[in-house]
């Protein structure tokens, strides 16, 4: 990212169509044609992950690091293929609305999942099914493996398992997976169905020329395939359930903090093994999408230890992780690294100076920018390095003018107004901000399409520190036009972009 470019930031939940959640079906090809038509360099989203529903389906909460989410399969694509007929879609579940109803939506899909599964099966399974299943067998066996037992015994977690399951005796996983085959290959199917949809669309991205950013949050999911593969990389208990977790102490978000439940890492036997997990973590991610955003960068270096079963975060601790040897190992594997660092918030002089050492770009978001003086603020524009990422705001953000609107203080709009020399008016505010990204010094800037569109705080995708009614928000077709692009192409040409 070394060139100065621009891109969109829109979770692929978040696109149109009519069957209740946005996927990779028709509306993302395009909308990858808008970026194209808009001189847009890239197109960010957040993780793609199988998203858990006792966690809102929030993105950051996956069972797999490495399986996708079914839930993105496009229907229409399915039809295409000869795995549902037209038909099969008809009587079914449509919804154009703007919020995703996840309930609904995974009924509806999961019945036709079955649907062309069942007829996958019953023509037998073709060779590049086959091949796919070879290739990835060192993950897509077990995450398939744990996808039929969990389904098998929910809600429990995997921890609360009959012992032999849980504890992966080989013989019981064995006489497993031979009485539950249809179960098992029902996943791989989906997972093989994922990642040819997957395939194409990140194709038409770059003859579009169009790079991908993807997200992943740093810690995993404790009832995720991960954990109940490798315990041993992990701090659990004699029960393998967790003696701490992760999340973060007070601040801009909660005075509470954030309790995100996550088991920590067993940082020493990760080391001793030569980080290889996290190793297959990147190159799987990085055979997705052309760069990774990882959320809460600093835990590499220092992580904040939480007491499992506490209700806030307040009474944690901060403990030392070894980044140092953790991100030359990345660099030996990835000489590149293509990688973005969410260093958002309280960021010590270790991470700091290990971004500076493998110039690793960071985040500057601009409704921080007037949270102090303007003077030495590092998220205001003349303070922002030209190695970083800047954003207007983030999922995790109320829209530009929803915090103008809502969530600025008296002060900060104060020092808005002096920094622009103008009181500016409600209804340009997102375009001062969106011309500030552009203009600054900042190799990239992304824009959320809520931003884009000048939308309020009802379009906002998450609010941290809150369990409901996040992930929801959907773009409308009707909202991406000839005239937007125009006016995002004319942006590219007058920043240089």
């Amino acid at each position: 990212m070394k060139t100065r470019g621009s891109g969109i930031l829109l979770h692929i939940t978040s696109l149109p169509g009519i069957y209740g959640i946005g996927d990779l079906g028709p509306e993302a090809y395009k909308f990858v044609e808008f970026l194209k038509a808009s001189g847009q360099r890239y197109w960010q989203i957040l993780p793609i992950h199988p998203t858990d529903t006792r966690y809102d389906n929030s993105p950051y909460h996956a069972l797999s690091a490495f399986a996708g989410n079914p839930l993105l399969i496009s229907l229409e694509q399915l039809v295409n293929d000869g795995y549902l007929d037209s038909s099969d879609l008809e009587p079914g579940y449509r919804q154009s609305d703007d919020l995703v109803d996840f309930p609904s939506v995974i009924t509806f899909k999961e019945k036709l999942f079955d649907l062309a599964y069942n007829r996958f099966s019953y023509f037998g399974s073709d060779s590049d099914f086959l091949n796919f299943c070879a290739e990835q067998a060192w993950w897509l066996d077990d995450y398939a493996t744990f996808f039929a037992i969990r389904k098998q015994f929910s809600p429990a977690s995997w921890s609360d398992w009959p012992d032999e399951l849980k504890n992966r005796n080989p013989r019981t996983l064995a006489d497993y997976k031979e009485k539950n085959f249809s179960e098992i290959e029902r996943e791989k199917f989906l997972q093989y169905i994922f990642y040819n949809q997957w395939d194409a669309l990140r194709k038409k991205c770059h003859d579009a020329g169009i790079r991908l950013i993807g997200d992943i949050p740093i810690y995993i999911d404790f009832d995720s395939s991960d954990v109940w593969i490798n315990p041993e990389l992990f701090q659990l208990n004699e029960e393998k359930k967790p003696l701490f977790v992760a999340g973060v102490p007070p601040d801009y978000f909660s005075s509470t903090g954030q309790v995100w439940n996550n088991p920590l890492y067993n940082w020493d036997t990760m080391k001793n093994s030569g980080f290889s997990w996290w190793i297959s973590r990147m190159k799987k991610e990085l055979s997705l999408v052309d760069y990774v955003r990882i959320d809460h960068f600093r835990g590499f270096a220092g992580f904040w230890e939480i007491s499992a079963g506490s209700d806030t975060a307040i009474n944690g601790r901060w403990v030392d992780a070894p980044v140092w040897d953790f991100i030359r190992t990345m660099v030996k594997e990835f000489p590149c690294l293509p990688i973005i660092a969410e260093d958002l918030g309280i960021i010590t002089p270790d991470v700091r100076e290990i971004m500076r050492e493998f110039t690793i770009p960071g985040m500057k978001v601009l409704v921080f920018a007037f949270s102090s003086p303007t003077g030495d603020n590092p998220y205001i524009i003349h303070n922002i390095p030209k190695n970083s990422v800047v954003y207007t705001g983030t999922h995790d953000n109320t829209p530009v003018r929803g915090w103008f609107e809502q969530d600025a203080t008296y002060e900060e709009k104060q020092r808005l107004i002096s920094y622009l020399g103008r009181e500016p008016e409600k209804n340009e505010i997102t375009e001062i901000f969106i011309r500030l990204a552009m203009m600054s010094s900042a190799n990239t800037a992304i824009m959320p399409v809520q931003d884009i569109l000048g939308l309020d705080a009802a379009a906002r995708m998450n609010k941290p520190g809150t369990e409901d009614g996040n992930w929801r928000w959907r773009l409308k077709g009707e909202m991406i036009s000839k005239e937007l692009s125009a006016y995002l192409s004319e942006l590219v040409k007058i920043y240089g972009r």
